[in-house]
């Protein structure tokens, strides 16, 4: 049996639960969903979290009869009669196109349902489902019906994947990154600010300038041109290049000073085609890269805002390269080896990886999709990445290659695109010269390979448990010094750490050396040399590393060594 046909079960087992135990219960939907399932209810009293146990052993119960799910087919005007105190169902019987409908049987409970299900409930494992949580959910998702109280549950064949996946929670919760960014000092999100857009304290913000000098260093290496553009432009950029029409919902709402509108940019492309139109460009000129660390700006719902993951204020690694049609096959090679090669600099090295192929609208010849697919296709192979065709779930503008990195703990996280664009060229009549002193519409690859840094960053304090390389830790090194008396060569020390090129701190609170070692433990300090009489007279340093403990002493020279060697090798 197919796991989504036990998770369906498990939902229908919730519902019919919920009706024993909330006579009066209205019912709205109950799907499987990646690793369980929910349902949604409208009840006369609020759930809470302290209500789930009592619902998980009515479930428990049920299953343990041995109750079978029968399938029947019946007329619309039958099912009205069976789901009469049920608006939600009868709002869904009227939707569903011909006479008929499917409800399926389990004992006392009927549902409103297409199937599949298990043929009994012996099927099931009463020991493999946990109900996780209660939240709100407007009817059909939008803001304009009800509020109903969803459900959640998870759901596995048995008690072993189960206990597994809820392991594996456990842990993900420990690394959540909003908590490891309040513990570790390095950003918050405040309502008097604004909702999605994260404030970034001092070691956040060496964070992030570490990652994009590192971003821009590798993309001059490849041949990339920095550019920089506005937050805002005109409204009429955005409806020429077809943004407005298209997200308009996402969108921040027009400014509109001395009677023009003004946006704040959801995308960085068009200011980068501005810049490449300032100049008559020749096919020598091409393939033209540029590159932005473009910060723009989305106005998500405030139901899927979370943490750095999803914001409304963002910085990508944007960059668009403009290439003739025979460059372009070799243009996606080398992005692809690129942003594999960053990815794993910062210690990725599993991924996901998806080709989404043209959607029933879209603008552009099926020709120029077709080469364009191929191209695709050809650069996956070449760089010789297994991959997924999803079929239909390109843009509208242009296929794409998704890449989802994996984390330690093998969830998988949006980071690198790559799409081929016919629309916003076509729109803004990009041009260039061809051999023939022909004007020609060169083809243009958007491409992101770390993708929103906010999000991105959030991935790192969570695959590392906010233990982040040295390479990347806002404070690198710590020195301590045992007494009073040895802040003189602490400093010294310290100087010379820096002059190294690492970031340093000197502890000399007055506070005893257990309790800033422990702190700097907390803190996921990468080294702690300590220094007392021993130390002085040796010229040497107590050398602590984060995740081993005391090393033993060792020259200051050969740290700094061994060290730089570790930043260099993004160890």
């Amino acid at each position: 049996m197919k796991i989504e046909t036990v998770r369906h079960s498990f939902s229908h087992i919730l519902a019919h639960a919920v009706q024993e135990l909330y006579p009066g219960a209205k019912f709205g939907i109950g799907p499987a969903i990646e690793n369980g399932f929910y349902y949604d209810f409208d009840l006369n009293n609020p759930l809470s979290p302290q209500d789930l146990p009592k619902i998980e052993k009515k479930m428990r119960e049920i299953i343990r009869q041995g109750v079978k799910f029968k399938k029947k087919f019946v007329t619309k005007r039958e099912a009205r009669k069976i789901f009469k105190s049920q608006p939600y169902k009868l709002e869904l019987i009227k939707e569903i196109k011909g006479d008929k409908v499917t409800v399926y049987e389990s004992g006392n409970f009927t549902d409103l349902c297409a199937g599949p299900h298990a043929k009994s409930t012996e099927e099931l494992n009463p020991d493999a489902f946990k109900l996780t949580k209660v939240a709100g959910a407007y009817w059909k998702g939008s803001e304009e019906n009800k509020m109903l109280q969803r459900i959640y549950g998870v759901a596995f064949s048995n008690k072993k994947d189960l206990d597994e996946y809820l392991r594996l929670q456990a842990e993900a919760e420990k690394r959540d990154h909003r908590l490891l960014g309040q513990k570790l000092d390095i950003f918050h999100i405040d309502e008097k600010f604004g909702a999605g857009l994260p404030l970034w304290h001092p070691k956040g913000a060496i964070l992030r300038k570490t990652i994009e000098s590192y971003l821009v260093e590798e993309q001059l290496k490849n041949g990339y041109q920095i550019v920089a553009t506005p937050h805002v432009a005109h409204l009429s950029l955005w409806k020429t290049t077809g943004h407005w029409n298209f997200y308009r919902e996402n969108l921040f709402p027009p400014m509109k000073l001395e009677g023009e509108d003004y946006l704040v940019k959801p995308m960085n492309c068009p200011g980068h085609i501005l810049i490449y139109q300032t100049q008559l460009r020749s096919y020598n000129d091409l393939p033209l890269r540029y590159f932005e660390l473009g910060t723009v700006y989305r106005f998500e719902k405030s139901g899927v805002l979370h943490g750095l993951t999803r914001v409304r204020g963002f910085t990508q690694d944007d960059a668009h390269i403009f290439c003739t049609p025979d460059q372009l096959s070799e243009e996606l090679v080398s992005i692809l080896k690129l942003g594999l090669g960053i990815l794993k600099e910062f210690g990725f090295k599993d991924y996901d990886v998806y080709l989404s192929t043209r959607p029933e609208k879209y603008v552009g010849t099926p020709g120029n999709w077709k080469k364009a697919t191929s191209s695709l296709k050809y650069a996956l192979e070449k760089v010789g990445l297994k991959y997924q065709v999803d079929p239909g779930e390109g843009v509208f503008y242009g296929p794409k290659i998704d890449i989802k990195i994996k984390d330690s703990l093998g969830r998988a996280w949006q980071c690198t695109t790559l799409q081929v664009d016919f629309n916003v060229p076509e729109r803004m009549q990009v041009t260039y010269i061809d051999q023939k002193g022909k004007k020609q519409q060169p083809i243009m690859i958007h491409r992101a390979l770390v993708g929103s840094l906010e999000r991105f960053i959030g991935v790192l304090l969570e695959h590392y448990a906010g233990a982040l390389p040295l390479w990347l830790s806002p404070e690198q090194i710590w020195v301590v010094p045992i007494g009073e008396g040895h802040r003189k060569y602490a400093r010294q020390i310290a100087e010379k750490i820096e002059s190294a090129g690492f970031r340093v701190k000197v502890k000399e609170e007055n506070e005893t050396m257990g309790r800033k070692i422990r702190e700097g433990e907390i803190q996921k300090i990468p080294y702690i040399l300590i220094v007392g009489d021993e130390e002085i007279k040796n010229e040497t340093v107590g050398v602590r590393k984060r995740g081993k403990g005391n090393t033993g002493a060792a020259k200051l020279e050969k740290f700094l060594k061994d060290a730089s060697l570790e930043v260099e090798n993004k160890a």
